[in-house]
């Protein structure tokens, strides 16, 4: 059996040697442009030809995210950084646009490439189309549970990645417009808000209000109890996120996962002990949830307390006087810990001083009760938690700075009067002969012994190597001590070059010809009800209808059905169909692409037709001035007009959520209040929609042969 891939996060190079040490076996990480974490550290082109080189001196592959939308201005940018970082030899790139798949693929055919889960891959239709176009791996949705991976890995030979701890998105990742909308900050674009961070008042249809708070904020996933399942369901990789996240968080969730994958692979038995799952809370935690992949209850799945840091309960304040507070511990605290009180308004401190029975302590143990001053009042029995523990931080960096990740080697040494030394050393996967430029001769007066061979050889403290095993047979005679060093040095470096060894990429042409028919430009609408349909009918050329008002009125032969963005069936029809995700294309020919396929370059929209589709909506983050230059491109290079359309007027769906968030009070439609804006939300049957709190409109190109789309929507969202 294959072993499961413990794929860790890296946003600096101070994460990426903690994930290493931690016992990761590839990692992901993104250089300056194109990865969806704008706001981490990221990473030079050195600095990722350095770490490509590293993990791959240690057998770690290396995955590099492009996973963000790449408008058209960007994508000579792009080729060019693909061109540089190909001679790196990346062992995969993680992808999101549709357009620049087709691209690097037909350019790098044999360079790896993975679909991101910003492409929405939540069945096992979609992963069979991942497979079908040249996807080398799928990162699933997080919202597949178990059962679902486990039957899609039976049906499909295609790799599955399953996120596995971390950061969980409210939103089915690639759906959501929130952000973007909001601020002009795109999770697209790796530059998200978090607007589900924020704390929301959820309404009934009235617009009376039923809860407070950060509604939409969930619960940090963690599936250590659950590795097994993961191994058993045929996972090939469990990804951890984190690429935000500091270096001591990275080592130490990775080297859990690693400790809990190796033990169940030895005995079937998990060796997480509370202990570690404490300290896994100090470092970072909102609460965990085991998520939808193992069908987690909704009431245990967001924290509608705190969307950040949960610390762990360290005491509670026994009394206040004046700026001098008491708190009793029942945990141990030190000096330099950081506490949050939780108060009205929380107080942040930094224990850089306090006592414990009247004398000044830099530790304290449970039971204690230890005073210190603040700059602020709180009041007599707030709860405080720990929120930095100094001396975790410190152990987990002296680690991180005293240790480090090793390469076993086996060798033997034959030893022959008159002959070149003999040298034989094996990795798990090379093995290397090698002879001494000098031969052993007789000793004149002490010999060099096999204990002096061996030490000289074991010396590779500047290497990745130790030798697990070392054996010297043969005579004793002397040898130039130089000779010895020399020998270690070349077995370095041929074993560096073996671990090393790639295949160049070298790069192809880029071409898509198809057939196409002419591209004629109409006038559609989006309606949601049967009055919506009767207003509009004279006035367009075609109608997208979703079921069941689809079913009513699909007798006008203008009227398309417009499918979910989640689909868990397929109805059967032979007609023209609006899809919303990638799956759809295993089961319908007569398509066209909704705006949920985020597409924003003409490569997507030339590939998308080359899969059969008639028009290719553009994403709604497309500014008019992005669809010219998409446009104008398309018609540069193919010399033939784009089958588009725009959606000029809707108020889109800002968010879908498998959680169902009005379930709580048996409601179908319902609101979310953030300061004077409503944001609509519709329950359905497979999910929940938050719409956008208003309309947006866009403005039409100029001259350019479009379709135009406007969207209705029913009382609830007006």
């Amino acid at each position: 059996m294959k072993k499961i891939e413990i794929l860790s996060p890296a946003g600096t190079m101070e994460s990426f040697y903690a994930a290493l040490l931690g016992g990761c076996d590839a990692i992901y990480l993104s250089g300056y442009q194109f990865g969806a974490r704008s706001y981490a550290g990221n990473f030079s082109m050195e600095e990722l030809k350095e770490a490509i080189e590293i993990a791959h001196l240690y057998q770690v592959k290396v995955y590099v995210t492009v996973n963000t939308m790449i408008y058209e201005r960007e994508v000579e940018n792009l080729i060019h950084y693909i061109d540089e970082l190909v001679t790196y030899h990346p062992d995969a790139l993680i992808i999101e646009d549709i357009g620049m798949f087709d691209l690097i693929h037909q350019r790098y055919p044999q360079l790896e490439l993975h679909a991101s889960t910003q492409m929405h891959l939540h069945n096992q239709s979609g992963v069979e189309f991942a497979k079908k176009i040249g996807l080398k791996r799928a990162v699933i949705a997080r919202e597949t549970p178990i059962e679902e991976i486990k039957k899609i890995r039976e049906q499909v030979d295609l790799p599955i990645e399953v996120f596995c701890h971390g950061a969980l998105c409210i939103s089915y990742s690639g759906q959501c417009l929130m952000s973007s909308l909001i601020g002009g900050r795109s999770g697209n674009r790796g530059t998200c808000t978090q607007c589900c961070r924020l704390d929301y008042t959820l309404c009934n249809e009235q617009k009376e209000p039923l809860e407070q708070g950060y509604l939409l904020s969930t619960k940090d996933l963690n599936t250590l109890d659950h590795v097994g399942e993961l191994i058993e369901a045929g996972v090939d990789s469990i990804k951890i996120e984190g690429r935000m996240k500091r270096p001591e968080y990275v080592y130490y969730v990775t080297r859990l996962y690693r400790k809990a994958v190796d033990a169940y692979y030895q005995h079937k038995k998990l060796e997480i002990t509370e202990e570690e799952i404490k300290q896994l809370k100090k470092l970072f935690n909102r609460g965990f949830t085991k998520g939808f992949l193992f069908h987690e209850n909704m009431k245990q799945f967001i924290n509608s307390y705190r969307p950040n840091h949960m610390g762990t309960f360290v005491g509670t304040v026994v009394s206040v006087k004046n700026k001098n507070i008491q708190i009793q511990l029942v945990d141990s605290v030190s000096i330099h810990d950081g506490l949050r009180i939780l108060d009205k308004k929380d107080v942040g401190v930094v224990l850089n001083e306090f006592t414990c029975h009247k004398e000044r302590v830099k530790k304290a143990k449970k039971g204690d009760i230890i005073s210190l001053t603040i700059h602020t009042t709180v009041t007599p029995g707030c709860k405080v938690v720990k929120t930095t523990d100094y001396e975790q931080i410190n152990q987990i960096r002296n680690i991180l700075k005293e240790t480090k990740r090793t390469v076993p080697i086996q060798g033997e040494m034959i030893c022959q009067i008159g002959k070149p030394l003999e040298l034989k050393v094996r990795d798990q996967s090379h093995t290397i002969v090698l002879q001494s430029e000098k031969v052993l001769e007789s000793a004149q007066k002490r010999p060099v012994t096999k204990d002096e061979i061996k030490e000289k050889l074991m010396k590779l403290n500047d290497t990745v190597y130790y030798f697990k095993q070392l054996t010297i047979q043969g005579e004793e005679g002397f040898i130039p001590i130089s000779t010895l060093n020399e020998l270690r040095r070349t077995m370095v470096i041929k074993l560096n070059q073996l671990r090393l060894k790639r295949e160049d990429f070298i790069p192809q042409t880029y071409q898509r010809i198809i057939k196409k028919e002419p591209v004629i430009s109409y006038h559609t609408a989006l309606v949601r009800t049967e009055q919506q349909y009767q207003m509009v009918s004279k006035r367009v050329h075609y109608i997208y209808a979703e079921s069941p008002l689809y079913e009513k009125i699909k007798q006008d032969k203008r009227v398309i059905l417009k499918l979910p963005n989640v689909m868990k069936t397929y109805p059967v029809t032979d007609q023209l169909v609006l899809i919303s995700e990638y799956g759809s294309f295993m089961h319908y020919k007569n398509i066209m692409t909704d705006y949920n396929f985020n597409v924003v370059n003409s490569y997507a929209v030339r590939f998308l037709e080359s899969l059969g589709v008639k028009r290719v909506t553009l994403s709604l983050e497309c500014s008019k001035e992005q669809i010219e230059e998409l446009y104008d491109a398309y018609l540069n290079r193919y010399q033939e007009q784009p089958s588009l359309e725009i959606i000029t007027k809707t108020t889109p769906i800002a968010m879908t959520l498998k959680y169902p968030l009005l379930q709580k009070y048996h409601l179908k439609k319902g609101y979310l209040k953030r300061n004077h804006d409503y944001f609509p939300v519709v329950q359905k049957e497979n999910d929940t929609e938050i719409y956008f709190c208003k309309p947006i409109q866009k403005k039409l190109p100029i001259k350019k042969q479009i379709s135009v789309r406007v969207e209705y929507f029913d009382e609830v969202l007006n």
